[in-house]
């Protein structure tokens, strides 16, 4: 069952983008230097297909919904992806996750994710030497293939003019 615990919109998670991030919980990798070490825990409310249009309603204005986590009930959180791109088609959609790669089974309907746990030696996405990597689906830019679905890695629209 997924559950959230807070939906606020930002405009740091997603480039470009006036995003509604909603962070799932119990999420199943525990990195050790973690900033958010409560969403290890199944806590919040149960976050619905009704739950989510709610929520989207309620945020006029914004451009994606970015979902933080969801990794431990993956069938549940790849069909609110689709009922999100089916329900609001001019939203786009991101996602957060620990793994290491772009699952090849991920929807086509997601626009963004970035992958990888966090490392606090790394640092995390603004930082140039971070290990975690933000992929956007479709652009010109530097090529990744996963299963014929062109993903770009940038991640350097993170980094503020200091780094480049």
């Amino acid at each position: 069952m997924l559950k959230y615990t807070i939906a606020q919109v930002t405009f740091a998670e997603v480039p470009d983008e006036i995003s509604l991030t909603i962070e799932l919980s119990n999420c199943p990798y525990h990195c050790p230097e973690c900033h958010s070490k409560e969403l290890w825990e199944d806590i919040g409310a149960h976050l619905t297909s009704d739950r989510l249009c709610d929520l989207i309603d309620r945020h006029y204005g914004i451009s994606c919904i970015c979902f933080m986590g969801g990794d431990s009930s993956i069938n549940e959180l790849y069909r609110l992806f689709s009922d999100c791109h089916i329900l609001y088609p001019n939203l786009k959609i991101a996602w957060y996750t620990g793994r290491n790669s772009i699952p090849e089974d991920l929807p086509e309907c997601v626009d963004f994710i970035k992958i990888g746990p966090y490392k606090e030696e790394c640092g995390p996405l603004n930082n140039p030497n971070t290990n975690q990597r933000f992929y956007t689906r479709g652009r010109n830019m530097k090529k990744m293939d996963v299963s014929q679905k062109m993903w770009y890695d940038t991640t350097d629209k993170f980094w503020k003019n200091e780094f480049n």
